[in-house]
């Protein structure tokens, strides 16, 4: 966990990955696209801790798909959050519907990353762009405790600060982040990581006016319009798995 908060990160990086770590630390939203081959999808990517409401507007409105906030190994493992298929494996034989649910059969992948929704107990419905934004704030409060995870208090103090279900999907990222899987839970994490940041993003993938996912070219043409960085996962795993290799 040491290299968590690593300000040098980036600074023997390509300019579109340097580019990219300076505007995360600035606060501003980055574009991101996972792989051919893969979800083949682009989304738009924040630190957790610089979440705003104009933010979470941002997201639903330019973005469109689903809000969520991904979860870094360390304060899984340090909080307890369960990943859902798991949680509902363990509910079967109450449930035994759930069973035949099984995500055993998702294209682009071998597991899903979903996990919990939470809201803030300070929030009403949970839904509004001022409620979403104080429960993926508050939330990266709690993932900046578990870095130094002990006595279970960072625990105690999720389950004092949030309830479940609400309207934030958090997102498990898999050990070891792009080095086990490639997807925009882990990619995102990543990158926080090396821009030094608390260690989770908010993700919104971006749909197009056709009802299906933004094509790569259209997106980078809205990154282009609007002043924002665009990156490939793949420039993400190179540097992640040379951080890895160096450290």
């Amino acid at each position: 966990m040491s290299k968590v908060f690593s300000k040098d990160a980036g600074k023997e990086m390509n300019n579109t990955i340097s580019k990219a770590l300076e505007e995360l630390r600035k606060g501003n939203i980055i574009l991101v696209y996972d792989a051919e081959g893969r979800e083949e999808e682009t989304d738009m990517v924040i630190a957790s801790e610089h979440v705003k409401p104009e933010t979470i507007r941002t997201l639903r409105k330019d973005a469109g798909g689903l809000i969520c906030t991904t979860v870094p190994p360390h304060a899984r493992k340090c909080i307890g959050i369960p990943y859902m298929v798991d949680v509902l494996s363990h509910s079967k034989g109450i449930f035994p519907i759930v069973d035949g649910l099984k995500p055993n059969d998702i294209p682009y992948d071998t597991k899903s990353s979903f996990s919990l929704t939470i809201n803030h107990r300070k929030t009403f419905t949970g839904i509004t762009d001022r409620d979403r934004a104080l429960t993926v704030s508050e939330f990266s409060k709690i993932v900046r405790m578990t870095l130094s995870c002990e006595n279970g208090y960072a625990s105690e103090t999720f389950a004092k600060n949030f309830r479940s279900p609400g309207h934030v999907h958090l997102l498990n990222a898999s050990d070891g982040l792009t080095l086990k899987r490639q997807g925009h839970t882990e990619l995102a994490t990543a990158i926080t990581i090396l821009a030094g940041l608390t260690p989770t993003a908010t993700i919104c993938e971006m749909m197009g006016e056709d009802g299906y996912a933004l094509s790569k070219e259209k997106a980078m043409k809205y990154a282009e319009e609007n002043g924002l960085v665009f990156l490939e996962g793949k420039e993400i795993i190179e540097v992640w798995r040379a951080e890895e290799s160096s450290g």
